[in-house]
């Protein structure tokens, strides 16, 4: 059986247009703040995340995935709050930023790692473009406090539109390949 081990209702979307059965189990990995590149970071928060779920589920080939967004050197998380979403939100307008996603694959005795990058750029933001979106909630439980999905702050991106989402589908779709599933 293969399992995506998140909560994302964005990485269980992404995941059902690549692979036909799976399960959804959360994983209980806590993140914390470490010093390490961003493409590292979110592949050990992925890592982790997949290997947790998978000592619960030996048999299976659990998906762990992480995204974060970086601005200059500056990884942005999830924010806070409603007031911490705004000063992301605002740091990132008329500005492009990376989004990393990677992903750990773990089972059958295999384990693969990956990730993807995507630059993305923002139009200039007004401070009501800001507010109503944060009014919506919907910042509060994203890497960056957005989703590309649900807002019009972008103007083009460069790469894996799936990967600002939180899941990159074409990479892992290859990777799935590797598996008996």
């Amino acid at each position: 059986m293969l399992i995506l081990a998140s909560a994302s209702p964005r990485r269980k979307t992404l995941l059902k247009e690549i692979a036909n059965d799976f399960e959804v189990v959360v994983s209980t990995f806590e993140e914390n703040a470490l010093l390490l590149a961003p493409k590292d970071l979110a592949t050990y928060f992925a890592k982790q995340k997949a290997l947790q779920v998978a000592s619960e589920h030996p048999n299976d080939v659990v998906i762990g995935a992480d995204t974060i967004v970086v601005l200059k050197d500056e990884v942005l998380g999830k924010p806070k709050d409603d007031n911490h979403a705004r000063q992301m939100l605002l740091s990132l307008s008329g500005k492009s930023h990376l989004v990393y996603t990677a992903f750990c694959i773990v089972g059958n005795g295999q384990l693969i790692e990956d990730f993807d990058k995507t630059k993305v750029y923002f139009k200039t933001l007004s401070k009501k473009d800001v507010d109503d979106y944060v009014a919506t909630g919907s910042p509060l439980d994203k890497a960056g406090a957005y989703g590309i999905q649900d807002c019009n702050f972008v103007e083009k991106i460069e790469g894996s539109y799936s990967n600002v989402m939180g899941l990159p589908q074409e990479k892992i779709a290859i990777c799935l390949k590797q598996f008996d599933l």
